[in-house]
């Protein structure tokens, strides 16, 4: 069966090209990513549908599907991921438009920027990140980022915990009108009164998740060095080191020499060796784009071979209003314990097609098999953080339908399975979306999860409304969720009820501020309250 699903997934590799208008490239801001969805931030979102794809990449010859449209508003749209990595907030994705509506667009005009916020599951208000472009020619130079700074305070009973986190990001694009880029984020965070946990793990406390040069010999051909996700491997994760990469038309060769991420804390272990080589195919012809990647990749751990693998990717939209993406790793060698395995081993498989059978409806199946992620950082709460580890791998299918203008209703499921039945889950979630309430001048949403495993069996009904009560300045939120979940190795249940209000405050067009409470009250322990702050600068 596994096998049969790699044969499929190298048939996508083919079809037949249609023709369509001429399109350009509209680059919009991640604002927020959520457990279920990441908010991505454009001046306007017209010539953009649900069911679109958006890309990274900064021309037609690099670009890499990475989200799905799945709702938008005037000015942002409410996508889901593509990649097995962890979308950040402040990375730019592009959305193929129609040359005509993108002129229309620049005549009209512009909207006023909202706020972005924390830890909210949908509706979030959304401020882009102001980007400066200067200089002519080939390489012009775009730099766009921000700090920030937060609180994370949890007081449970007598308890109380405060967490700080400090975070850069840079984008840089020519710099200077050169042929030099810089991508960075990084972040710092410590528990107040536990500052000798900083001292003892430095690395624990410093996360670097991107920290990046690129020098560009030509449109073409790059040369980075640093830390950095290849998109042509994604994957993989990041890369510490060098990675190089040589374009002939259409197709493409690269390779990558460094080292993994530790394990533990996500630093620099240079123990964890890897290199490897990949070659490519791009088409991107009448707006039907096509591409795939072939990779081979040996990793190290103190100097031994420790894994050797082949990995695939491949994107198309060959065929009108349908989206394919997948990737594999197929093991030629592993080393577990001392134990040597040479036999072809088929890992880390994910699949997805995205449909828009009309302008109301959309579909979208996935299979996932990849091995669990590792989160460095995590300030969801306990329920949130259930969900996402119980339903990101098995099957998923998921539709979306606008019986109106200004309402969405969306149901999806997922059914993780196995063949010791030890780890299985089932998960059904739908929710109601309202973008407009005409009486009250807010927006909606009423959802509900059923979630069922091995141990637990939950259910979780909730109903979120959002309002500028400044348009342009201040934005309130404000939810009320209801949760019940027991755990079926031993009598013991619990009923939550959750409720939340957070408000998002526009100072000045670069400078935002937030302020967030959420209470969960049950009825076997203390009131647990959560408060967050933040306040983000952009340049």
């Amino acid at each position: 069966m596994k096998y049969a699903m790699v044969i499929l997934l190298f048939l996508f590799c083919t079809g037949i090209l249609f023709g369509q208008n001429e399109t350009a490239l509209v680059e919009g801001t991640v604002s927020y990513v959520s457990s279920q969805n990441v908010y991505v931030k454009f001046t306007a979102t017209e010539g953009i549908n649900k069911g679109d794809t958006l890309y990274s990449g900064n021309n037609n010859e690099r670009l890499q599907p990475c989200l799905v449209v799945k709702d938008k508003s005037s000015t942002s749209c409410v996508c889901s991921s593509l990649l097995s990595r962890k979308i950040k907030v402040g990375e730019v994705f592009s959305a193929r438009v129609p040359v005509k509506k993108i002129q229309e667009k620049e005549e009209s005009p512009v909207v006023p920027p909202l706020v972005d916020t924390l830890a909210k599951a949908s509706s979030e208000p959304i401020l882009s990140d102001p980007e400066k472009e200067t200089g002519t020619g080939d390489y012009k130079e775009k730099i766009r980022g921000r700090v920030s700074a937060a609180s994370y305070s949890n007081l449970y009973g007598s308890e109380a915990t405060h967490r700080m986190r400090y975070a850069f990001t840079l984008q840089g694009n020519n710099i200077g009108n050169s042929r030099f880029s810089m991508d960075s984020y990084i972040t710092f965070r410590h528990t107040l009164g536990e500052w000798e946990e900083v001292t003892t793990n430095f690395q624990d406390a410093l996360k670097v998740y991107s920290f990046a040069v690129k020098y560009d010999l030509d449109k073409k051909s790059s040369i980075t060095v640093g830390r950095k996700i290849n998109q042509r491997i994604s994957s993989m994760g990041a890369i510490d080191g060098i990675q190089a990469e040589k374009g002939f038309g259409n197709l493409l060769v690269g390779a990558i020499a460094g080292s993994r991420p530790d394990f533990q804390d996500y630093g620099l272990n240079l123990n964890l060796f890897q290199v490897g080589a990949y070659v490519g195919h791009n088409t991107n012809k009448d707006n039907k784009m096509v591409q795939t990647t072939f990779a081979f990749i040996e990793q190290k751990n103190q100097a031994k071979t420790d894994r050797r693998f082949l990995y695939f990717q491949h994107t198309n939209s060959l065929v009108k209003d349908l989206n394919v993406f997948g990737s594999l790793e197929l093991d030629l060698y592993q080393n577990i314990h001392d134990t040597v395995s040479n036999s072809l081993s088929l890992t880390n498989l994910y699949l997805s097609l995205r449909y828009k059978l009309s302008k109301r409806i959309n579909v979208s199946a996935s299979y996932d098999n990849r091995k669990n992620i590792i989160y460095y950082e995590s300030f969801k709460s306990y329920i949130d953080q259930l969900i996402d580890d119980e339903t990101r791998q098995g099957l998923r299918l998921n539709v979306n339908y606008r019986p109106f203008k200004t309402i969405t209703w969306g149901v999806n499921a997922s059914w993780r399975f196995q063949k010791s039945e030890a780890n299985s889950s089932k998960n059904l979630n739908t929710y109601l979306n309202f973008s407009r309430i005409p009486w009250i001048k807010a927006s909606a949403s009423i959802t509900a999860n059923l979630l069922q495993t091995n141990y637990l069996d939950s259910k979780i009904f909730g109903v979120r409304i959002t309002k500028e009560l400044i348009p342009g300045k201040l934005t309130s939120d404000l939810y009320f969720r209801m949760v019940d979940y027991k755990y079926n190795t031993y009598e013991y249940a619990i009923q939550q009820q959750i409720a939340g209000l957070d408000l998002s405050v526009n100072l000045t067009r670069k400078l935002a501020f937030y302020v967030y409470y959420e209470g969960t009250f049950d009825n076997k322990t203390d009131t647990l309250h959560r408060f967050n702050t933040k306040i983000i600068q952009r340049f």
